[in-house]
């Protein structure tokens, strides 16, 4: 019995999210913020000839993770998590497609 025990314990933590990486809502918060300066940054900041790319990006990145109250390192730790949980990442990518498509349709994007 001690192994029927184990192997539901594992099988329950399966999904489980470790401490120190977001949960899914909060990863598609931040990358959803983070794709859209990232985007910014190509097709604005870019063409800017009074702007430096990169350090604006750079700027632009630091004020997404100020206002999830996160840091870099925070964001990067999730995201190489999710990266290897195929099954969560494509879960967190398809709400932000979802939220794409409605967004398209109901307000312009704006960057804050």
């Amino acid at each position: 019995t001690g192994i029927i025990v184990f192997f539901l314990a594992s099988c329950g933590n399966k999904n489980k999210i470790p401490a120190g990486v977001f949960k899914p809502d909060k990863m598609e918060a931040v990358l959803w913020d983070i794709i859209r300066v990232e985007s910014f940054t190509r097709d604005f900041v870019k063409k800017d000839t009074l702007k430096i790319a990169d350090e604006e990006y750079v700027k632009l990145q630091k004020a997404v993770f100020a206002r999830h109250q996160v840091t870099k390192a925070d964001f990067d730790k999730s995201y190489n998590y999710y990266k290897t949980k195929t099954d969560l990442f494509k879960t967190v990518l398809d709400s932000m497609i979802t939220r794409a498509n409605r967004d398209r349709f109901i307000k312009p994007i704006q960057i804050n």
